[in-house]
């Protein structure tokens, strides 16, 4: 498979040569449209003259290849800010597995120009869901990575991320290395900014969705046991089920790092554990499987009081069949059948009555 692959990045790499058309900054953005927003297009030097290539049908695995640097370079590591980078990176004879190079390099001054690393990739004719030959990660997964506070930058990450989406790229895709998807990604490196971007593109095909390098856990199961407190908030405001064991049994609550085990200089560590291990637990919904016997057949028994005797109130949050979650929002008798019911109001418009 990898010796396909890199004939057929060569003999593409070539035949897209062969198409290249050179086009000015003013006329590109006309065809540009065409094949989605560029949004590189404003931070390319003037008089750069770039070829617009065809992006292929299919994805294919590019070939390693060390990242590309100027000749006596004081510096070990790629700086897009750089003038003589800058030449490199906007180059179009500098090939897709170089600059997947240079994105793998993790310095901010590469990590904060990943929306425009991304776009020179794309422009090259690289199909959105292409991967890193080395990582076999996607131009996404890199994208989610980049979001890390401090390293990263979440709102470049987040315009090339809203970008590859628009471009058609898949959110269930996973490293054959680490079995990791996007939504994994952003949870591990704590990035809520785009842990919403893919939660509202493909939220019912990733929220819940496991990992076997956590023994199979979600991804609250991954922000919890890095201490990913932003991560952990998003992911449950979006309905992420902190009921759900890994293949430990553990729920996310359990993977959270114990802060008697830490050091006094994890001081702030410690106060983050505490805090997320209490939040997962409040999380946790009550589970509505109760016994039958527990539900009295009174219609002259006040809902409030009915609720009270099986330590319930309205607005809490419960657990339907082991798995649907939901709000409490009513109880009491109804026209329709004698007896106490409850209503709950789950969060996604499942069932004949749609939620």
């Amino acid at each position: 498979g990898d010796t396909e692959g890199l004939v057929t990045n060569a003999v593409q790499h070539r035949e897209r040569r062969g198409r290249a058309v050179t086009m000015t900054k003013e006329n590109v953005l006309d065809v540009a449209s065409e094949d989605g927003p560029l949004e590189q297009q404003e931070l390319l030097p003037t008089g750069f003259h770039s070829p617009l290539v065809e992006r292929r049908k299919k994805p294919f695995v590019h070939h390693s290849a060390p990242a590309p640097l100027p000749k006596d370079y004081a510096f070990t590591f790629f700086d897009p800010n750089d003038p003589a980078c800058q030449e490199i990176l906007f180059d179009p004879q500098t090939t897709v597995p170089e600059l997947f190079a240079i994105i793998r390099q993790w310095v901010p001054q590469v990590q904060h120009k990943i929306d425009t690393i991304g776009n020179e990739i794309l422009k090259r004719g690289c199909h959105v869901n292409d991967r890193d030959g080395l990582t076999d990660m996607t131009l996404l997964h890199y994208a989610c990575k980049a979001g890390a506070h401090g390293v990263g930058d979440p709102a470049a990450a987040a315009r090339l991320c809203n970008q590859l989406i628009a471009l058609g790229a898949d959110v269930g895709l996973r490293s054959r290395w680490t079995n990791m998807n996007a939504l994994h990604y952003a949870a591990y490196f704590d990035v809520p900014e785009i842990t919403r971007i893919l939660l509202k593109a493909h939220k019912p095909k990733v929220l819940n969705s496991t990992c076997s390098d956590f023994n199979h856990g979600t991804a609250l199961h991954i922000a919890a046991s890095n201490l990913c407190l932003g991560a952990v908030k998003c992911l449950l405001e979006h309905g992420a089920n902190p009921a759900l064991r890994n293949r430990k049994g553990q729920v996310p609550a359990d993977v959270v790092p114990d802060p008697m085990d830490m050091s006094l200089d994890k001081a702030e560590a410690a106060m983050v554990a505490k805090e997320l291990k209490q939040l997962l637990l409040d999380s946790v919904p009550l589970s509505c499987n109760l016994p039958k016997v527990t539900l009295p057949n009174y219609d002259n028994i006040p809902g409030n009081l009915m609720l009270t005797s099986l330590g319930l109130k309205l607005g809490e949050r419960v657990l339907m069949d082991g798995e649907k979650a939901g709000t409490l929002r009513f109880c009491g008798t109804t026209e329709f059948a004698s007896g106490q019911w409850i209503g709950v109001e789950l969060d996604e418009p499942e069932g004949k009555n749609d939620g």
